[in-house]
């Protein structure tokens, strides 16, 4: 364990970039947070959490996979990837981390995703305690704790300083490259500010937010819940909660013509959207409520039956903050299955 002043971080994090393309979270002229490449005078941010999530690192919204090159009848095909630079995201929340552990499970499983491998090996996370857990937040209901996030390096900031913990050879690495800067210590100081974490997360109003009656084996139980109806009513398909969830995963690979050739690109979709996996014969899901029940299924049922028990969502309270009609996957677990306290 290691800590270090809070006016030291402007020389921590130009250590840091000499070495790696560091970004950390920035307040916007919007006044909210978004991951932002560190230059010098910037500010970390105190928001709890950005409005978009570190998954945009590893699994960017839009991206190249490969050029065509056609002359007559011959095709020149041409393979876009780059070997990815080494980069630091710094002040990951204990949520955001654990959401990497859903898509490693998707994009490392065999066949491989190569893009998001080459970006999960080159990337170093450096996590954040929650001094300041919002209304918002239920990672606990996932087994998640707030106090204690993973990352291949953790820290803790208190009022005036920053404590810091390696827990992977990239974190022992990194902090190598700043122990000049940091200091060794005890961990009495981070001990106390854990239980007084743990201390806020249960006074939270979702603390007694519950998964019972959701994981697998409950597609034929849940599949024709009345519920479905109601709650979807309002749904307006917009797609916000996909593409702030810090675990959505869907994609779709267009090509485009620019007339000198052809870029084939993947780009974020959302099982939310009228022309989701639309084919020839036509979609699968026709209606919104078809469509919505898919969203909430997969996230509490289909994953979890797949994948050993894992949710495939981190309560980071995003989409309870961002729907413009304030319906959200709390609110379905409150109906359908778990029941929270009052």
């Amino acid at each position: 364990m290691r800590k270090c002043s809070l006016d030291r971080l402007p020389a921590i994090f130009a250590a840091i970039a000499e070495k790696a393309a560091l970004y950390l979270p920035v307040d916007g002229s919007d006044g909210k947070a978004a991951y932002t490449k560190w230059q010098e005078g910037m500010q970390w941010s105190n928001a709890l959490n950005t409005v978009r999530s570190p998954k945009d690192f590893f699994f960017p919204q839009t991206e190249d996979l490969m050029k065509f090159k056609m002359e007559g009848k011959n095709i020149e095909i041409k393979d876009v990837r780059e070997e990815q630079e080494d980069f630091v995201v710094f002040g990951v929340r204990a949520c955001d981390v654990k959401s990497f552990d859903i898509l490693d499970n998707v994009f490392l499983t065999e066949p491989m995703d190569s893009f998001y491998a080459s970006r999960r090996e080159h990337g170093i996370i450096i996590s954040t305690a929650c001094t300041r857990p919002s209304e918002t937040c239920f990672c606990g209901t996932f087994g998640i704790d707030a106090a204690a996030p993973a990352g291949d390096v953790t820290t803790w900031k208190t009022e005036t300083e920053l404590f810091w913990q390696a827990n992977t050879p990239k974190g022992e690495a990194l902090l190598k490259t700043i122990e000049g800067l940091t200091e060794a210590c005890g961990e009495e100081q981070v001990e106390a500010q854990k239980e007084k974490i743990a201390s806020i997360m249960k006074k939270l109003p979702l603390a007694g937010l519950s998964l019972e009656g959701f994981g697998g084996g409950k597609t034929k139980e849940l599949f024709d819940h009345p519920a479905w109806e109601e709650l979807s009513s309002t749904c307006l398909g917009c797609g916000t909660c996909t593409f702030v969830c810090p675990t959505c995963q869907c994609y779709d690979i267009k090509d485009f013509n620019t007339g000198k050739g052809v870029i084939r690109y993947r780009c974020w979709d959302s099982c939310m959207y009228s022309e989701f996996t639309r084919m020839a014969h036509g979609n699968n899901r026709l209606t919104q409520k078809e469509r919505f029940r898919q969203r909430f299924m997969h996230k509490l049922v289909y994953y979890p039956e797949n994948n050993n028990g894992l949710f495939s969502c981190v309560g980071c309270g995003r989409c309870l903050a961002r729907c413009p009609i304030s319906m959200n996957i709390v609110k379905v677990m409150k109906e359908i299955g778990g029941k929270a306290s009052e």
